[in-house]
C-alpha cells in the first residue's frame, strides 16, 4: 500500500502541479528528467526531478523511480563531461524554469528560484525550500560515478562519491572539483547527484540520475569498488570510513545504508551529510583509486576484501557506540 506522503506526491505529479518553492536539483543537458515525464513532450517548466525522497521503497526512490524520471534520459549522445583533475559546472535550481536551460536564461537569478535574494540567518529559510538557515550551514551536496553505462546496471556498491561540495545547495552556480578519474566505457558513465539536508523540514534526501564522461587526459587507476557506507564520526576522526564511499541513503522503508542517533556537537539531532561528519573531505575524493594501470577501459576494479573488512569492522564498532547512547 502507498504511504500517505508518497500518494500525496504522485497526485501532485499526475496533475501536473508547479511547485515553485519546491525542493532542490541540479540541472545540465545530461541529466534524466530534463524534460519532464510526459513522452514526447519537452517541459520548460518541469520540477519532477526535485521532490523529495522520504519513506521509499528502494525500488521507488532509486533514481527517482517513483515519479518515472528514471524512464526519462538525456537526448542520445549528451553527457555530463566530468574533465579529469578539473571542474565541471551544474546549476542548483526548484524548477528547470530558473535555469539556463528554459527560455533562453531570461527567468536566471544568483538563486535557483529566480530571486537574487533568499534572506538568511538564524532561523530557517522559507521563501525558497533549501533546508537551511543560511550558506555556513547548508548541508553540502556530491557526485557519485559508476562505471556502467546503463542505469539498469549500477548498485549502490558501484556508485562511488567522487567530489563534494560544502555548504551547498545554496547559488544556483555550483562548480565541483573532479580527481584524477579513469575513462568510462565507449558507452559512457552513469552519475548522480545527491543532496540530504540538515534541518529544517523533513529529514528527507535527494538523487538526480546523469549520463557522464570523463574527459580530457584520463587517469591510468580504476576507481574500486564496492563502495562501503559513510559512517557518523564528527566526534571521533578515527572511526571515518574511507576509501570509496556510497551515497547517503537514508529515511526509506527499506535499502538504507546508514543510521544515526543522538545529538552533534551543536547538540542538533544528527542527520548525516556529504561534509566532515562522515568523513568526507571537500572537492576531489582522492582515496577512491586502486593502483596506477589498474583502469582497463573505463572499469571499476574489486577492491581487496581485506579493506572490505576493515570497514564492515569499523561501520559494526560504531552501530554498537549508537545503540549505547
Amino acid at each position: 500500500m502507498l504511504s500517505r506522503c508518497r500518494r500525496m506526491r504522485l497526485v501532485l505529479a499526475l496533475c501536473g502541479l508547479r511547485l515553485v518553492s519546491a525542493h532542490m536539483a541540479a540541472w545540465h543537458p545530461g541529466m534524466y528528467c530534463l524534460k519532464g515525464t510526459t513522452p514526447g513532450k519537452d517541459d520548460s517548466d518541469t520540477s519532477e526531478i526535485v521532490f523529495p525522497l522520504f519513506n521509499l521503497t528502494k525500488t521507488d526512490w532509486w533514481f527517482h523511480h517513483y515519479n518515472g524520471c528514471d524512464q526519462f534520459p538525456p537526448d542520445k549522445g549528451v553527457f555530463l563531461e566530468l574533465p579529469a583533475n578539473g571542474k565541471f559546472t551544474v546549476e542548483l535550481a526548484v524548477n528547470r524554469a530558473f535555469t539556463s536551460l528554459s527560455y533562453g536564461g531570461s527567468r536566471v537569478a544568483q538563486f535557483g528560484d529566480g530571486r537574487n535574494d533568499i534572506g538568511g540567518g538564524v532561523d530557517c529559510i522559507t521563501r525558497i525550500q533549501i533546508h537551511t538557515q543560511n550558506e555556513s550551514m547548508a548541508a553540502g551536496t556530491a557526485f557519485a560515478i559508476s562505471y556502467q553505462s546503463e542505469l539498469s546496471a549500477v548498485t549502490p556498491e558501484n556508485l562511488v562519491v567522487f567530489t563534494t561540495l560544502f555548504h551547498t545547495p545554496w547559488k544556483r552556480v555550483a562548480t565541483y572539483q573532479v580527481p584524477n578519474l579513469p575513462a568510462c566505457p565507449p558507452g559512457g558513465c552513469i552519475c548522480a547527484w545527491g543532496w540530504v539536508p540538515n534541518g529544517c523540514g523533513e529529514p528527507n534526501m535527494y538523487m538526480t540520475g546523469f549520463r557522464c564522461k570523463v574527459t580530457g587526459k584520463t587517469g591510468s587507476a580504476a576507481v574500486t569498488t564496492p563502495a562501503i557506507p559513510p559512517t557518523w564520526c564528527e566526534d571521533k576522526p578515527n572511526r571515518c570510513t574511507t576509501g570509496p564511499r556510497q551515497m547517503i541513503f537514508w529515511n526509506q522503508l527499506d535499502g538504507n545504508n546508514i543510521d544515526v542517533q543522538g545529538f552533534d556537537l551543536r547538540g542538533q539531532p544528527r542527520s548525516p551529510a556529504y561534509n566532515s561528519v562522515l568523513g568526507f573531505k571537500e572537492g576531489a575524493q582522492t582515496d577512491i583509486f586502486g593502483p596506477a594501470g589498474s583502469a582497463s577501459g573505463g572499469s571499476n576494479i574489486p577492491i581487496p576484501w581485506s579493506a572490505v573488512l576493515l570497514s564492515s569492522i569499523v561501520l559494526f564498532s560504531n552501530l554498537i557506540s549508537l545503540t549505547c547512547i
